[in-house]
């Protein structure tokens, strides 16, 4: 009998390092906190392809660590001078992509997100931008904001599919 994917697997069934990581409703804040900043600086809805890119950017510690600490950072020559991190970016967020996906969802299915026109917006149950458990790690509260930057970083560039191709990653 062939066992099941990882990503299918029951959450009790899983290793509990991925569990904790990869949990929707943590990934799903971060693709939250990335879409709620984006709708603030754009007043549009951030896009499903973009998505995609916030999990495996913001839980890869070095590529998080590397992220600029202003949103108004020239993303063309950040990504440049980045290249090294950027190059398992495309791999990653394949691989991460059923996380997403599910984060997505548990989002949808919360009434946290909602889907409107190109991609997602606030719900009827959105997250309060100070909401955070009692006890919190740094590296929590590090993914957060850079979550919040990250969103405000994409909002400040062109078009989703520019962003993409200046990240080495295809729709």
């Amino acid at each position: 009998m062939q066992s099941k994917a990882k990503w299918e697997q029951v959450w009790h069934e899983r290793p509990p390092e991925e569990a904790s990581n990869f949990n929707p409703a943590f990934c799903g804040e971060m693709i939250y906190r990335a879409s709620a900043e984006y709708y603030r600086v754009r007043e549009m809805p951030f896009s499903l392809a973009l998505t995609f890119l916030v999990v495996p950017i913001i839980l890869h510690k070095p590529t998080r660590d590397q992220l600029p600490r202003r949103a108004d950072t020239m993303f063309v020559a950040w990504a440049a001078d980045h290249k090294h991190l950027l190059v398992g970016l495309p791999d990653r967020a394949a691989r991460l992509m059923p996380v997403s996906r599910e984060a997505v969802l548990f989002l949808l299915q919360n009434g946290i997100m909602r889907l409107q026109r190109s991609g997602i917006v606030s719900g009827e149950k959105p997250i309060r931008s100070s909401a955070a458990p009692s006890v919190v790690t740094d590296d929590t509260r590090e993914a957060r904001r850079s979550a919040g930057l990250l969103g405000r970083w994409f909002a400040n560039q062109g078009q989703p599919a520019s962003v993409m191709q200046m990240l080495g990653v295809t729709p």
